[in-house]
Formats: structure tokens, C-alpha cells, sequence
């Protein structure tokens, strides 16, 4: 059985309201498909952030991104 007819096998379950909601969802994937940014398009913001942010983003990750909390896991 192919993935179409196993989704419409079970869309024919599902209410009304849940059957709208796959269709919004489908239409929203549909809508996506293809839209990603490519690395080309994001050439121009090369070097537009400022230095004294870069090190304060790159001090940040040093100190709260790199320490394990075994008292979380």
C-alpha cells in the first residue's frame, strides 16, 4: 500500500475538524517545499555583525555553553 492511500486510509477515520486540520497541514508543507535559504543568499551579511558583539556572543557560549550540569541529566 502506498504512503497516499495509508494517509487517506486513515484521514476517512478522523472527524471532520481533524480531516481540515491534515489538509491545512499539507497545504502549509506544500507551501514550504523549496523555500530555504541557500548559503549563496546569506554572502552579503558576511562581516555585518560587529566585532565587540562576535566576542561577546563567543564569551557567552564559553561560559554557559561548554559546562555539564550532571544535577539536569
Amino acid at each position: 500500500m502506498s504512503t497516499i492511500d495509508l494517509v487517506v486510509e486513515q484521514l476517512r477515520d478522523l472527524p471532520e475538524p481533524l480531516q481540515k486540520q491534515v489538509l491545512d497541514y499539507a497545504r502549509l508543507l506544500a507551501d514550504q517545499k523549496g523555500k530555504s535559504t541557500s548559503g549563496q543568499n546569506l554572502l552579503p551579511l558576511v562581516g555585518s555583525i560587529p566585532d565587540d558583539d562576535l566576542q561577546l556572543m563567543k564569551e557567552a557560549i564559553e561560559q554557559d555553553c561548554e559546562r555539564i550540569d550532571f544535577n539536569k541529566w
